[in-house]
């Protein structure tokens, strides 16, 4: 006689934040799917880059930064929650935000730092599942081509050389980061 178990409920966000620390993950649909440890060239660039977004916040007055793999719902029943790299939220959305252990409401802007063995098609995934809560612009930081390319939609995106200066004056007016600096060793 086999036997038969129940199928598991999905986890919710809520239950996800009274585990123990489980490592590195996300919250896909209810199921609790590992990412892998960032690796030292991805801790630098998100050092480097959430220093340079919080000196901005800081001396602007005009949001919050966020950094290490952050969660943001993206969906309830079931629950997703994505970890974003780095991420700025302008003060009006931040006071929105309820008290949960994971971000609410969304960021105007999300980083993404891609990773050697990250697959095109979950980068994608993730872009839409930012897109489809309200995130303005995704800059997706490419270590590999010394790239950063900032995507407005899944389908409209500029890229910034690294001998370009990284700016968005719409979202962050006087911003600006030469990208040299940020790709340097």
């Amino acid at each position: 006689m086999a036997s038969e178990t129940a199928p598991r409920r999905p986890l919710t966000g809520e239950a996800l934040a009274q585990l123990p620390d489980l490592g590195p993950c996300e919250l896909i649909d209810g199921r609790i799917v590992p990412m892998s440890p960032t690796r030292d060239q991805h801790g630098g660039l998100e050092a480097e880059l959430a220093a340079a977004l919080l000196a901005y916040a800081k001396k602007a007055g005009r949001g919050k930064v966020r950094s290490g793999e952050v969660g943001i719902y993206i969906r309830r029943n079931p629950d997703t929650v994505r970890a974003a790299d780095i991420l700025f939220i302008s003060n009006e959305r931040w006071s929105r935000r309820s008290t949960s252990a994971y971000l609410d409401v969304a960021p105007e802007l999300v980083v993404e730092i891609l990773s050697p063995d990250d697959r095109w098609s979950d980068v994608t995934s993730k872009l839409a599942d930012y897109f489809s809560i309200g995130v303005v612009v995704i800059w997706v930081v490419d270590p590999r081509l010394r790239r950063v390319f900032a995507y407005r939609s899944l389908t409209e995106a500029h890229a910034f050389a690294d001998e370009e200066v990284l700016v968005d004056e719409e979202l962050l007016p006087g911003f600006a980061l030469p990208l040299a600096e940020l790709f340097r060793e």
